[in-house]
Formats: structure tokens, C-alpha cells, sequence
């Protein structure tokens, strides 16, 4: 059965049926409660034009505003809602975060923001036009339907001849109920409509600070391997090469001290190449490209020294950029966990929805991480690049419970 706010299944006429007789009647009850909520949304709308004169003269505006602005945003949220469904669609809207405000300065800074007069033009347009609109489908049906009642308990010819008058609104109702509904909820969205530009205005800001944050993360990882190049590598490299040079000039004249230096040239190439392994496991870890997420994580915990407990459950590999961003965010709590938390043993557990991949690592330790610290920031700067979230669950005492989500598709 379907659910009473369900999308509209059809505004084209049909023929008869049980299936479009239930639908018409579903949406009739819809359009009902849409007409009821003409009261309160007349009371609010009245309020609020009175409220700006009140605080500009007397001052006792701003109290009565403190508590119509958010019924009327209840209000306006409930109608969001419905007509969403009823569209098949989300209504966005965004409002401001005045919560750091004090609450006497709110209604100051209501007056200022967009979305609070969409909201009165709601309760306006549900006290007028969207009254009668959703009036009329009760009004077809219940119209005949009443006369007919008055007519078989014998009012007399009146009701009958009234009955013949009426009755095209019986098929007046049937023809246009989806459609006066559908028209409610698209005229509602039209009224919210600056709501979704405010949503999309508020992800672009969004993906513009992650996309810098991501860029700035980058360069420091480059700065990172240079450096590493640099200090490691790259000056192993360097001193062999030196010893090869005079071990070259010592053949001659001291072949013992010339093979030393080349077992010393030796052993410090070996040390240069784990130093470019090094770096090569800090970009991309050979695990990970061989034997994916779940086997990358696993061969992370086996060296750990306390007891990881891994379940992880995909239903194929991830994207690259996904997967390695996935893995460093494992290996980033597990860091944290065995360097701070104190707990004897961890877990990390995932899934995969088939929109969404999901991790949650976990320890028994002490608690109390801090969610704004470097690492476990640095974990949400890398997963914001894919529209990831982290959540931190560390009270004191413990346990902790990292949560690790990023949109993907596999």
C-alpha cells in the first residue's frame, strides 16, 4: 500500500479502477489537510506583519517574533516536505546559523535573511490561492455526494434536481484532483524555488574550500617527498657515489681500504633503495594496488602491537583515488590509536551500500580524541576532496569509534 504522501502517480484523466479511486481519495485527504493548514498559516502570517511595527515601536515585537519566525518555519517545513514527495523530489532550503548570536539579536538578522520571507510568503500563499486550490477536490466530491445523502432521506425533489445539477462535479473531481494537488505542490515549490540556489550556492563554497584545503594538503605531500628524497635517498645516493669515486683511486695503491669502501657502497645503496621504498609506500602502497582495500588494511594491522580485528565487506575494488584516500584514513586512526588512545585491542569494520562506502575504526582505549586535532583534521581535509565525512564518537573514558564515510559508486 502506498504511503499517504506518496509522488502523484498520474494527472492524466483515467478510467475507472480501484487502484485510481484509492489514489483520488488519497490525494482529495491530502488536499484537505493541505486547506486546514490555511489557519495557522493565516495566524503566523498576521503575526508577522504585526511583529515589525510591535519591535520598531513598543520593543515586544522582537518577543513575538522569537516565537512566530520559528513556527512559521515548522510550518513551512512541513509543507517542504509533502510537496517534495508529492513531486518525487527534496525541497531544499538553507537557513542561517545564527546560533553563536544572542537570542534577543536573532529577530534583527531574521529580517535580513531571504529565506524567512519565503517562509511568510508560504503562510500567505496557504491563507489565500492555495486555500481555494486545495478546497476544490473536497468541494467536488463532498457537493453531489451531500445532496445525494439529503435526497435518500427524503428532503424531497429539491435534492434531486439538485443532484442532476451537481453531478458533473463528480466527474469533475475525478478528472482534476491529481492535477489541482500536483498544481499546490508545484505553485509551493516555486515559492521555495530560491531555496535550492541557496543549496547548490552553499555546495559551491563548500567544494571551493575543500578544493583549496585538498590542494594545500597536496603541495605539503609534495613538500613531504622531497624532503624525504632529499634527506634519505637522495644523499645515500650522493655518498655512494663518493665512495665509489675513491675507492676507484685507492685500487691501485691500497685494494683492501678500496674493497671497503665498496662494501660500504654496498650496503649504502641497499639503504637508499628501503629509503625509496619508503617513499614509494607513502604515495601508493603496493598492497593496496595489488590486493585492494580490505587486503591493504589487513597487512597494515598484522604489524601492530595490539590485536586488530578487520571486517571489511566490499562487492568489488573502489575507484584508485577512493581507495588510497580510504587506506590512509584507516592507517591514520590506527596511528592515532597506537600512539595515544592506550587500548589493548582495535577493529576496523566497513561496507559498501553501493552508493556509499563506509568504515568505522574503533579501540577500547582511554577516549577523549579530539576531533579538531592534526591528524584526525588532516583525515577529514583528504576525504572532503570526495565529499567524505568523518565523525568522532570519544567520550572520556572510551571507547572511540571513528566514523569514515565517502560517497562512491563501484
Amino acid at each position: 500500500m502506498a504511503e499517504w504522501d506518496a509522488p502523484i502517480r498520474t494527472v492524466r484523466p483515467e478510467p475507472f479502477s480501484g487502484q485510481a479511486l484509492v489514489e483520488r481519495l488519497r490525494l482529495t485527504g491530502l488536499s484537505l489537510g493541505y486547506a486546514l493548514m490555511m489557519a495557522p498559516a493565516l495566524v503566523l502570517a498576521i503575526l508577522t506583519v504585526l511583529s515589525i511595527p510591535l519591535g520598531l515601536v513598543f520593543g515586544v515585537g522582537v518577543g513575538v517574533a522569537l516565537g512566530v519566525v520559528p513556527a512559521t518555519q515548522a510550518v513551512a517545513g512541513v509543507h517542504r516536505r509533502v510537496s517534495g514527495r508529492l513531486l518525487g523530489e527534496t525541497i531544499f532550503e538553507t537557513y542561517a546559523d545564527l546560533s553563536a548570536l544572542p537570542v534577543l539579536g536573532r529577530p534583527f538578522r531574521w529580517v535580513r535573511e531571504k529565506a524567512r520571507w519565503r517562509d511568510f510568503s508560504l503562510c500567505c500563499f496557504s491563507a489565500t490561492g492555495g486555500f481555494v486550490l486545495s478546497l476544490l477536490p473536497a468541494a467536488f466530491l463532498t457537493v453531489p455526494l451531500t445532496w445525494l445523502i439529503l435526497a435518500l432521506t427524503g428532503i424531497g425533489w429539491v435534492a434531486w434536481l439538485l443532484i442532476l445539477l451537481t453531478g458533473p462535479l463528480l466527474l469533475a473531481w475525478w478528472v482534476t484532483t491529481p492535477a489541482l494537488v500536483r498544481a499546490r505542490a508545484l505553485a509551493e515549490r516555486g515559492i521555495f524555488g530560491q531555496g535550492q540556489v541557496a543549496e547548490l550556492t552553499a555546495r559551491v563554497e563548500t567544494v571551493e574550500s575543500t578544493r583549496a584545503e585538498t590542494l594545500d594538503h597536496s603541495a605539503a605531500e609534495l613538500r613531504r617527498i622531497e624532503r624525504d628524497l632529499h634527506d634519505g635517498a637522495q644523499a645515500r645516493i650522493a655518498a655512494v657515489g663518493m665512495s665509489v669515486g675513491l675507492a676507484e683511486k685507492l685500487m691501485a695503491t691500497d685494494p683492501d681500504a678500496a674493497a671497503a669502501l665498496l662494501r660500504e657502497a654496498r650496503e649504502t645503496t641497499v639503504s637508499a633503495l628501503e629509503d625509496l621504498r619508503g617513499v614509494v609506500r607513502g604515495i601508493l602502497p603496493p598492497v593496496l594496488a595489488d590486493r585492494g582495500l580490505v587486503g591493504a588494511v589487513e597487512a597494515l594491522t598484522a604489524g601492530l602491537p595490539l590485536p586488530v580485528t578487520v571486517a571489511i565487506e566490499l562487492p568489488g575494488r573502489l575507484p584508485d583515488p577512493v581507495e588510497s584516500a580510504a587506506y590512509f584514513a584507516v592507517a591514520e586512526c590506527l596511528a592515532n590509536t597506537v600512539k595515544h588512545s592506550g587500548a589493548d585491542r582495535a577493529f576496523v569494520r566497513g561496507s559498501h551500500n553501493g552508493q556509499r562506502l563506509r568504515i568505522v575504526v574503533g579501540d577500547s582505549g582511554r577516549g577523549g580524541a579530539d576531533a579538531t586535532g592534526h591528524g584526525l583534521a588532516g583525515i577529514a581535509t583528504r576525504l572532503a576532496a570526495f565529499d567524505g565525512t568523518v565523525e568522532v564518537d570519544s567520550p572520556s573514558g572510551g571507547p572511540t569509534l571513528i566514523t569514515l564515510e565517502v560517497p562512491c559508486r563501484i
